[in-house]
Formats: C-alpha cells, structure tokens, sequence
C-alpha cells in the first residue's frame, strides 16, 4: 500500500524547483519514522529532477483510518 493511499500525505506545495511536503505516520513512535521521511525525499527529487525537497513530519491533525482511500479502506477492512 503508498503513502497516498493510507492518507499520510497531508499536502505539498511545489515552487519552482523545490518541493515541501507535509506527511504523518500513522503513530510518533513508528519505527520507520527516521527512514521514511529521507526515502519519500528522494523519491520526490528523484521525480521533480533537479532540485530539492523537504519533508516536515507533522502531528496535527493525528492520523485515522478515516484518511485511507476507499481503495486501502476495502484492503484492510474497514469498508
């Protein structure tokens, strides 16, 4: 399952050659907390080419399930 479709991505705003995304985990203390964050960095540079991208973790609003599209709702059950 992406990170789109489990609603971690809560926005992003791309000006010129840099690219600020906003995101959550699904709790502070997941695991892959430290990894994600540098992984989803250079996989949006990786597409936006030469420039930058900046991740901010943030925690307000908390992640729910209800942020989960129909699609990843259906796949872990709770639609």
């Amino acid at each position: 399952m992406n990170i789109v479709d489990l609603g971690l991505i809560y926005g992003f705003e791309w000006t010129g050659d840099k690219v600020q995304l906003r995101m959550t985990l699904t709790a502070p203390g997941c695991p892959v907390a430290g990894i994600l964050a540098e992984e989803v960095k250079a996989a949006v540079e990786g597409v936006t080419g030469p420039g930058t991208a900046t991740v901010e973790m943030i925690w307000d609003p908390p992640w729910t399930p209800d942020r989960m599209s129909e699609f990843a709702k259906r796949q872990f059950g709770y639609a």
